[in-house]
């Protein structure tokens, strides 16, 4: 709506930190975004950024300036999504902040079968880990996020929680394939593939390494599990994943086995959204379709 783009012309500044980039992502010129920038200013009599050397920085004004656009964005997308669905046609965004896990399999399947009943309704999906997933709630760069082992800030609302065993991912002809269940000690002989810290799967398995009486070093560390996931295809290399990010047993020549809880705590899947915001419907009801193929699958 016309009487909306000033607010989303600040909305855009503040997430690009820079006047010209954000008005290469609207297409219009930086001079005219300027210009609405400075108008907005002189109504409100104080800065709504800060001018850097480099770029722009929210004032504290424009702190919270932004959080009331941000919020007038979300309801005015809550309220078209009701619109629609009166028309008896579900239209809408969704945006999804998410865990690398959830990217290969999961996610392309659930919105593959939502969109088959509601084709109208777009999808964006981030790569987000953990606290940034959070973050990304709270800016309203997301509607729903699905994350492993959340820093759980006090604005992220559990939606569902499922459990997830570590597994031990390895080629089929791999020593350990023939092991129902992998002890981490077992796995010590072996070259050793993890990911970085930031992840949930790291943060698990160094939980796990703080109680063991062995050290598992990295041979080979990334910030990628489908790096990781096929590595162990090119050598008797061991990496690790949770079940919802792995194909089928056996295929690409791949097979995983749970670790002994003995070993390694199971980590907490989380679906969740920013606390005391209503969701659009579409966002709502994919949230709950969701909710039910995850508590289906691992609860």
């Amino acid at each position: 709506m016309k009487h909306l783009d000033s607010l989303r012309y600040i909305d855009a500044i503040a997430r690009a930190g820079s006047i010209r980039k954000a008005a290469e992502t609207l297409a219009i010129t930086s001079t005219a975004l300027n210009r609405r920038l400075l108008a907005m200013e002189e109504e409100l009599g104080v800065p709504i950024f800060e001018r850097l050397p480099r770029g722009v920085r929210l004032s504290t004004a424009g702190e919270l300036l932004i959080h009331h656009i941000r919020n007038q964005i979300s309801d005015l997308d809550r309220v078209r999504s009701h619109i629609a669905d009166l028309s008896g046609e579900r239209r809408g965004h969704i945006s999804i902040a998410c865990s690398q896990a959830l990217l290969p399999f999961f996610l392309p399947e659930q919105i593959s079968l939502y969109r088959r009943d509601h084709p109208a309704v777009t999808f964006s999906v981030h790569l987000r880990d953990r606290d940034a997933a959070e973050q990304a709630l709270v800016d309203h760069s997301a509607d729903i996020a699905l994350v492993l082992e959340p820093v759980r800030f006090s604005d992220f609302h559990t939606l569902t929680a499922v459990q997830q065993t570590i597994c031990a991912v390895m080629a089929a002809d791999h020593p350990l394939a023939k092991k129902e269940i992998v002890r981490l000690r077992d796995c010590v002989p072996y070259p050793i593939g993890l990911p970085t810290a930031s992840y949930g799967v790291r943060h698990l398995i160094d939980a796990a390494m703080t109680r063991a009486s062995f050290r598992l070093p990295a041979t080979v560390e990334s910030d990628s599990f489908e790096f990781l996931r096929r590595y162990p295809t090119t050598e008797n290399l061991i990496s690790f994943q949770i079940p919802i990010g792995l194909p089928p047993q056996g295929q690409d020549g791949l097979q995983y086995r749970p670790l002994d809880l003995r070993d390694a705590a199971p980590g907490q899947l989380l679906l969740g959204q920013l606390r005391g915001r209503s969701l659009p419907v579409a966002a709502a009801k994919f949230a709950d379709q969701i909710a039910r193929a995850m508590t289906e699958r691992y609860s």
